[in-house]
């Protein structure tokens, strides 16, 4: 069974590893508080072009996400998603475990605009019973979407002004940041990013790591007592440098943005093979996730020898599906199953 069904089949990249292996046995402070962390700290600075930003590493997207949310929010206070969003359906109600309701916005493509935020603030403060509902303090999106869709500058640009004019945090979920930032499509950097975002995070899990997240936080109020944040929510490792040593290789050459880069290019092959197969699509994607619906008997022909995710039912004889490549996707395995979608 070759595995199209996500990007986190594999352990991590051969330069992580040996990275790792290299530094087995040095002795270091826990918690992320030891040099290498600092190191990858500062590595992460340098590419955001911002000295004054918090990086924390925690061990995954859930707690990254759970925790950020709730050092932000009050305990009346909730967050904007699209309802597609990652916090919203695949969490297992993870930040509402927290005490903070997720407010789910109808999304399309995956992606909320400054327009439906702009509506859902003003919607609230002006009911005569704002009081009495839970008040919208942040606004989450992902880049990439669960739905594989990036947002443009222009688009992040918007919902930014909208967060600073009427007080809201802005948060980026960034798992597959790297499927994002070296997308054909992308017209963003790490340094617009971390400018136009009150916090976000840099994925390691999806994009070459064992495990781990780097939180990014430029806003001041959010900085204040994170590290308590992240102990009490089950994110900080003991063994912090574990974390710290694999963004150093991930993030120091470049490397992060080449195995990103590979995936979507895999990626294309795949989709480019399904348009002249004359399968259409559920949702447009540039990057390493393809939502792709075909007939059911090619869906189990297919599932003969490929593992994808299955998205939803489309018609009485079609279905969606999410192939998805990784870092780590062979261009050999790629090439088999694009002839399998043409034969």
């Amino acid at each position: 069974m070759i595995y199209f069904n996500c990007d986190y089949n594999e352990g991590a990249h051969e330069k992580v590893m040996e990275r790792l292996c290299m530094t087995n046995m040095d002795q270091t402070i826990g918690y992320g508080e030891d040099e290498y962390c600092e190191q990858a700290r500062n590595v992460i600075r340098g590419l955001c072009r911002d000295d004054s930003l918090m990086v924390q590493f925690l061990v995954g997207g859930t707690q990254a996400n759970m925790t950020v949310i709730a050092a932000a929010l009050k305990s009346y206070q909730g967050v904007l998603s699209a309802d597609t969003g990652h916090i919203n359906v695949h969490e297992t109600g993870a930040v509402e475990s927290t005490g903070h309701k997720v407010i789910a916005l109808p999304a399309v493509d995956g992606k909320i605009s400054a327009e439906q935020v702009e509506h859902a603030y003003l919607s609230h403060i002006e009911n005569d019973s704002f009081e009495h509902e839970v008040q919208p303090k942040m606004v989450y999106i992902s880049n990439p979407t669960e739905l594989g869709t990036i947002y443009s500058k222009a688009e992040l640009e918007a919902l930014s002004q909208v967060c600073r004019t009427r007080g809201l945090y802005l948060f980026m979920d960034g798992a597959r940041l790297g499927y994002g930032l070296t997308s054909r499509e992308n017209d963003l950097d790490l340094e617009a990013i971390a400018k136009l975002c009150d916090v976000f995070y840099i994925g390691g899990t999806k994009v070459g790591a064992l495990f781990g997240e780097a939180v990014v936080i430029s806003h001041p109020a959010l900085k204040e007592d994170f590290r308590y944040m992240i102990k009490q929510k089950g994110g900080m490792l003991a063994k912090g440098r574990l974390l710290g040593v694999q963004f150093q290789a991930l993030l120091e050459d470049g490397l992060y943005f080449e195995i990103s880069r590979h995936a979507n290019e895999l990626a294309e092959d795949i989709r480019s093979a399904c348009r002249k197969a004359g399968y259409p699509f559920l949702v447009e994607s540039p990057t390493n996730q393809i939502f792709v619906i075909l007939p059911d008997d090619k869906l189990e022909e297919l599932q003969k020898e490929y593992s994808f995710c299955y998205q939803e039912r489309v018609d009485e004889t079609h279905s969606a599906v999410r192939i998805c490549t990784s870092w780590a996707t062979s261009r050999e395995n790629v090439q088999k199953l694009v002839d399998d979608i043409l034969g």
